[in-house]
């Protein structure tokens, strides 16, 4: 399969960070508005006892390489 041709895989964004670019990786991978998903995983984060949202973040960021250059 072509290089061009396949979906885009997720990864950090490089470009729109705001710590390690773990939201603005999903958002890209998924066309939306990153600064909405910011907005949304913060409030999910602090009205959820049941959503550790730091832990969660520390995780993707291991997890998910970064975009390549």
């Amino acid at each position: 399969m072509n290089a061009s041709n396949a979906s885009p895989g997720l990864s950090r964004s490089l470009n729109d960070r705001m710590i390690a670019g773990v939201i603005g990786g999903i958002a890209h991978r998924y066309g939306w508005s990153s600064t909405w998903l910011r907005i949304g995983y913060v409030v999910v984060s602090l009205l959820s006892a049941a959503f550790p949202g730091i832990l969660v973040y520390l995780v993707l960021w291991l997890l998910i390489p970064n975009e390549a250059d």
